[in-house]
């Protein structure tokens, strides 16, 4: 069997488990006899919804650090854990976590290098963890899929990787990101008491984001549209108190409306009540949330930076992230341009069409079917 570790789908809403999930559909929906599940379950991980639940499983019940630091020892010592999945043929490793299986060709996705370019961001722990295991688990991994080529780029610049060994593999949107009806925007605008106006950004609360400046663009926009408030759709991740400080010291309480984790049947409707999406992240391996935001309609202003204009493609709008003038007027413009906003929602509809599941796992699939065949 080709095993697929979707752990990060059984523990995470955020977009490694996401990726990790909606690959694994696919690719047992293309082929449905040839794959298996290996999951670390924990203590209170659950098995995802959309995956059957007839496809062989293979588990293990282990807390998060503890399990990481056993597959490090494990690749460190040339320990093989081949035990836990013994009719294994291949195994695919979904996020930054490689098990050392000799005699298995492995393959990892790479979302991204965060860690190794924006230290700051992440928690002391998971910097030290990630700056350890990653070098080594790139040069053990017999195939790398990168979810951009920016990714691809930085794993080549960083770690010194062969570029032939890298495969860019793009995300894609789920299928339940689609125009909505209007009656089911109203409806889901008045549940979450959405605001008259407003911007949403949809992601996890952490510093990369670079939510500090969206929220002096907000303020200088708000002098000429004083009704314009803020919707963030997404958890918070880590190192978040000097945003949620900076909201009071700003007097943007009432400008500001953070919904946290949201079911996702109801997304589609928030993102196309919103005026406008904005993405204003310093870095993104993906950066899926910009098709997410456009297979629904909404348009999209975002950063030029790492993978955005990648996914992005023509459809949305850039703006350097670290210029709060230039963030601004880009806002502004496509807010109150409706012919501009109207021709890049009809492109953002032609670029989301362009990454589908589907084709992400027969380009995964061909990898798996290269690899089987050289070693």
């Amino acid at each position: 069997m080709d095993y697929i570790d979707i752990s990060a789908a059984v523990h995470s809403k955020t977009g490694l488990g996401r990726y990790s999930e909606s690959l694994a559909a696919a690719l047992i929906q293309a082929q449905p006899e040839r794959f298996a599940l290996f999951y670390n379950l924990g203590k209170n991980g659950r098995y995802p919804h959309i995956l059957p639940t007839h496809v062989p499983q293979r588990t293990i019940h282990c807390g998060y650090k503890p399990w990481r630091a056993a597959v490090l020892a494990g690749q460190w010592a040339h320990i093989g854990f081949n035990r836990l999945i013994p009719d294994a043929r291949l195994f695919h490793s979904t996020e930054h976590l490689l098990l050392p299986l000799p005699g298995i060709p492995t393959v990892l996705t790479v979302h991204d290098l965060i860690y190794k370019l924006f230290p700051i961001y992440h928690k002391k722990l998971n910097h030290w963890y990630l700056n350890l295991a990653m070098p080594l688990y790139c040069r053990r991994a017999d195939a790398i899929i990168a979810v951009s080529q920016a990714t691809k780029q930085d794993i080549v610049k960083q770690y010194g990787i062969d570029p032939a060994k890298i495969h860019v593999v793009y995300e894609a949107p789920s299928s339940l990101f689609k125009p909505t009806p209007p009656t089911r925007v109203a409806h889901i605008k008045q549940t979450y008491q959405l605001p008259e106006r407003f911007l949403v950004h949809l992601s996890t609360i952490e510093p990369r984001k670079n939510l500090n400046r969206l929220l002096d663009a907000l303020r200088t926009l708000r002098q000429t549209l004083p009704n314009l408030s803020l919707v963030l759709v997404g958890g918070k991740g880590w190192l978040y108190d000097d945003f949620f400080a900076k909201i009071e010291r700003d007097g943007l309480q009432t400008a500001v409306h953070t919904l946290g984790w949201i079911p996702d049947e109801d997304l589609p409707a928030i993102l196309a009540a919103a005026d406008l999406a904005v993405q204003p992240s310093l870095y993104e391996g993906f950066g899926l949330p910009i098709l997410e935001h456009m297979a629904c309609g909404q348009v999209v202003a975002a950063s030029r930076t790492s993978s955005h204009p990648e996914v992005g493609g023509t459809a949305a709008v850039y703006f350097d992230p670290e210029n709060v003038e230039e963030m601004t007027a880009v806002i502004h413009r496509l807010l109150t341009d409706k012919d501009e906003y109207h021709h890049r929602q009809q492109l953002g509809f032609t670029q989301a069409a362009q990454f589908s599941w589907a084709r992400a796992a027969q380009e995964t699939i061909i990898i798996y079917d290269q690899l089987l065949r050289e070693l």
